[in-house]
């Protein structure tokens, strides 16, 4: 089990770039690697820290945490 860290992107006056803000984490639990576990995890993040609909596109998961789960075994 690894808990992956979820964050808020904030685009501010530069778009070019972007600040990222944790807001929390989520637990994967999965034993194995499957095909939609990085799209498992953000779709979990993003129901349970968006505040509405428009302000899922702004949370984001840190993936290289969701994959360094399974290198180890």
């Amino acid at each position: 089990m690894r808990a992956v860290t979820v964050y808020r992107l904030d685009y501010g006056s530069n778009t070019r770039y972007h600040t990222r803000h944790p807001l929390g984490s989520v637990l994967e639990q999965r034993n194995h690697e499957r095909v939609n576990n990085d799209n498992d995890l953000l779709r979990l993040a993003r129901r349970l820290f968006a505040l509405d609909t428009a302000d899922a596109v702004h949370i984001v998961i840190e993936v290289s945490q969701a994959r360094r789960a399974f290198s180890r075994s």
